[in-house]
């Protein structure tokens, strides 16, 4: 009997060692795949790394962002001044601002549309599309604000007309004349060298 419990725990003890050696091989086998979890966490760190400090030195700098901001404003302005409306679509209601020769600036107002007397009481319509001759660019700063005080004048004095007062040229040179001392004595001190009517409309 002692010879069969001595052979049954040889048996139990090779079992037992062969067990831990499968462990151990296991454990073994498991080492490989923790190693390459780290690595690749490693990895993502470091990538992830490199990409935020190649964001932190590819990013302009304020000075550069505030400069360029300027930049379109400027642009902005400059759009607002010819015309431009906040969407970038040109604004019908807004003088649009161009360059002319010897030093000249051109000042377009918007379409003028006014409701004229008529012997027989019909209604007649007056449409007037006018250009402000100006001695230098600085002049449409006083004319801008000045519009609203502009467009009552022409409303009031363009509805006192007649079409008969607009025929031929004689009609035309007094409209201007008229036109220009008016707008003169809105803006005065300073003034405008003419006015120039680009497009007259009588129904």
């Amino acid at each position: 009997m002692a010879k069969k419990e001595k052979v049954k725990e040889a048996e139990d003890a090779e079992k037992t060692e062969g067990a831990e050696g499968e462990e151990g091989e296991g454990g073994k086998k498991k080492l490989p795949i923790k190693l390459i979890a780290i690595a690749g966490a490693a990895a993502v760190v470091i990538l992830g790394g490199g990409g935020t400090a190649a964001f932190m030195f590819l990013k302009p700098k304020p000075e550069a962002a505030g400069e360029h901001g300027k930049k379109e404003e400027k642009k902005k302005e400059k759009g607002g001044e010819h015309g431009g409306g906040k969407d970038g679509k040109a604004d019908p209601n807004a003088p649009v601002i161009a360059e002319g020769p010897n030093g000249v600036t051109f000042y377009t107002l918007p379409d003028i549309v006014v409701n004229m007397q008529t012997a027989d009481g019909r209604p007649t319509f007056l449409k007037l599309k006018l250009t402000f001759e100006l001695p230098d660019a600085h002049m449409a700063d006083d004319l801008t604000p000045n519009m609203p005080r502009m467009q009552d004048m022409f409303q009031t004095f363009l509805r006192e007309l007649r079409p008969e007062d607009l025929q031929g040229s004689q009609g035309s040179y007094q409209l201007r004349m008229e036109i220009l001392r008016r707008v003169n004595l809105l803006i005065a001190p300073a003034k405008i060298n003419a006015v120039l009517i680009e497009e007259m409309l009588i129904n």
